[in-house]
C-alpha cells in the first residue's frame, strides 16, 4: 500500500535483517560439549570437520582455517606466489580477495565480469594474461558458479595456477559436481553470513596432498606437529619450526558449530532456493528489472539474491529501492563496491579501470535483498510487497 505522501508503506512490528544466521539448540549443545572438554583450540573436532567437509564436497583434502581471508592468503603462499608475479581477479568481489594478493607481494590485475553469472569473464581473463601471470582467482559470486571450466582450460594453456574464491558458494555445483575440486585449490567462507557458519572460519580444498600438507603447516606457525615422534627421547614438548608460518588455524568450538551446520547445509540451501524462486516469480514482469541469472549447467547456492534495476526505467534506481526498504524496516545491501573504487587499491594503481564496463554497469544497478533460511513466509511476502510497490511507483 502507499501512504498519504505516495510512498510505499507496510506495517512491520519488527525489523527484518538482511541476514540472520540459523543457529539452534543442537549447535549450542555441540559447542558447550567442546567447552566442557577443555579443548578450546585446534584439536579432534577440527580434524573431524575437515574430513566431513571433504566427504560432502567429494574432494580428497580439506583444511579448515581461521577465515576465508586467511585461506586465500595461505593458498597463494603455498602456490609460491610472490613479488614479481601477477594474479588476475575480478574487480567485483570483496576486498579480501585483493588483499591476499597484495600481502603476498604480488601485483593484482583486474579483469571484467560476466554479467550473466557475475563471475570472472573467461575472455577478459585471457586478454589480461602476461608473461608475469602466475595465478588467477575466479570468484563464484552470490552462489552462482562462474564459467570455471573455461577458465581452467585457458589457465592450463599458460601454466597458470587456479585458486577459486567460493566464499559465497558452499554447495553450488557445475554440471552436477559440487564446487571444491575444479581448480588447484578452492577457498570457502564460514563467516556468520555465509551458507553455513562457524562464526568466523574458512576452508581450503584441494586434490593435491602436498599442497594440503603445506597449508596445514603454514596455518600453525610452520610447526611440524610430528617432529617430537622422531625424537622420542626429548618427549612430547619437542617440536620443530620447518617453515615461517602463521596462526591461521580453526579451533574446536568453531568446528563443533560447523559440523552441526554442515548437517543442515542441504536444508538451508533448499529453503534459500525456495525463497529465491518466490522472488523470481513475483518480480519477473516488473519493468526495468533483471533477475539473477541461473545457467542450466549450474546449481545455484543462493547465498545472495541480487536484483538489477535500470535507472533509465526506475526513478532513483537501486538507491531509491534501498530507501523504500529501509523506510519499511527491511534490510538490504550491495555486493560489492568494485575493488578499483576503494582508495587503498587506487594507491596500488588500477590500470584496468577503463576496461571494466560490465563491472561498472552491474555496480550501478545491483541491490541484494534479504535471503536466509530462517525467513518466515510473511517476511518473504513483506519483501515482495515493498519491492513490487516501490518499483511500480518509481517506474517512469
Amino acid at each position: 500500500m502507499a501512504d498519504s505522501n505516495g510512498n510505499i508503506f507496510i506495517n512491520r512490528d519488527q525489523s527484518l535483517p538482511f541476514f540472520k544466521p540459523d543457529v539452534g539448540e543442537e549447535e549450542i549443545s555441540a559447542v558447550a560439549e567442546v567447552l566442557r572438554s577443555g579443548w578450546l583450540t585446534y584439536g579432534p573436532k577440527v580434524r573431524e570437520f575437515g574430513q566431513a567437509c571433504a566427504e560432502y564436497l567429494d574432494v580428497p583434502c580439506a583444511v579448515p582455517v581461521a577465515s576465508c581471508s586467511a585461506g586465500l592468503f595461505l593458498t597463494l603462499k603455498a602456490m609460491g606466489i610472490g613479488p614479481g608475479d601477477e594474479v588476475i581477479l575480478p574487480s567485483m568481489t570483496f576486498i579480501a580477495t585483493l588483499t591476499a594478493v597484495i600481502h603476498c607481494g604480488a601485483r593484482p590485475v583486474l579483469a571484467d565480469m560476466d554479467p550473466d553469472n557475475l563471475g570472472l569473464d573467461p575472455e577478459a581473463f585471457a586478454r589480461a594474461i602476461t608473461p608475469r601471470t602466475k595465478a588467477v582467482i575466479p570468484v563464484h559470486l552470490a552462489g552462482h558458479p562462474c564459467r570455471i571450466k573455461e577458465i581452467i582450460t585457458i589457465a592450463g594453456q599458460h601454466g597458470i595456477k587456479v585458486m577459486e574464491d567460493a566464499a559465497h558458494s558452499f554447495g553450488a555445483a557445475v554440471d552436477g559436481t559440487r564446487i571444491g575440486g575444479f581448480g588447484d585449490a578452492t577457498v570457502f567462507s564460514f563467516y556468520a553470513t555465509k551458507c553455513i557458519t562457524t562464526g568466523d572460519g574458512g576452508l581450503v580444498t584441494t586434490a593435491n596432498q602436498e599442497m594440503a600438507d603445506k597449508l596445514q603447516l603454514l596455518s600453525f606457525h610452520g610447526m611440524d606437529g610430528n617432529a617430537w615422534q622422531r625424537y622420542g627421547d626429548k618427549g612430547r614438548w619437542y617440536y620443530e619450526v620447518v617453515a615461517l608460518g602463521y596462526k591461521f588455524h580453526l579451533g574446536d568450538p568453531a568446528a563443533a558449530l560447523g559440523l552441526v551446520q554442515l548437517g543442515r547445509s542441504d536444508a538451508f540451501m533448499a529453503r534459500r532456493t525456495e525463497v529465491a524462486m518466490r522472488f523470481n516469480a513475483a518480480f519477473a514482469d516488473l519493468p526495468g528489472v533483471t533477475l539473477p541469472g541461473q545457467a542450466d549447467w549450474a546449481t545455484h547456492a543462493w547465498h545472495l539474491y541480487v536484483l538489477r534495476l535500470d535507472p533509465d526505467v526506475i526513478d532513483g534506481g537501486r538507491d531509491g529501492l534501498i530507501e523504500d526498504l529501509t523506510a519499511n524496516r527491511i534490510g538490504s545491501s550491495v555486493h560489492f563496491i568494485p575493488l578499483h573504487h576503494h582508495p587503498a587499491y587506487r594507491k596500488e594503481g588500477a590500470e584496468f579501470i577503463s576496461q571494466l564496463p560490465e563491472t561498472e554497469k552491474y555496480y550501478s544497478q545491483a541491490v541484494s535483498l534479504p535471503l536466509f533460511p530462517g525467513m518466515l513466509d510473511s517476511d518473504v511476502e513483506d519483501v515482495i510487497e515493498v519491492v513490487t510497490g516501490s518499483l511500480k511507483l518509481r517506474t517512469r
